[in-house]
């Protein structure tokens, strides 16, 4: 069974930072372009940054560049997004994606 599960959310004040984890299993972790989007409240869901299974190459919203990374880990199966000079915008539901399933999600909240 293909699973995606995310932690790391929590509250952060602007300026801080987190670190979200996703962990996949049932599939072939290390092949897959593993995603991470985001649901901010009243929006549509959107693309936040991937990485390419077979190259680690990556690619970034423009509103997160400079801010945010993501990596990967397979030998733990396991995706990353580091996500440092957090703004009020960028509160949100953080979800994993392999391209065919979603994680449950993590919520992001930054408030002062």
């Amino acid at each position: 069974q293909v699973q995606l599960v995310e932690s790391g959310g929590g509250l952060v004040q602007p300026g801080g930072s987190l670190r979200l984890a996703c962990v996949g299993s049932g599939f072939r972790f290390r092949f897959y372009t593993m995603s991470w989007y985001r649901q901010r409240p009243a929006k549509e869901r959107e693309l936040v940054a991937f990485i390419a299974g077979v190259n680690n190459s990556t690619e970034y919203t423009d509103s997160v560049k400079g801010r945010f990374t993501i990596s990967r880990d397979n030998a733990k199966n396991v995706v990353y997004l580091q996500m440092n000079k957090l703004k009020l915008e960028d509160t949100a539901v953080y979800y994993c994606n392999n391209g065919a399933v979603w994680g449950q999600g993590t919520q992001v909240t930054v408030s002062s």
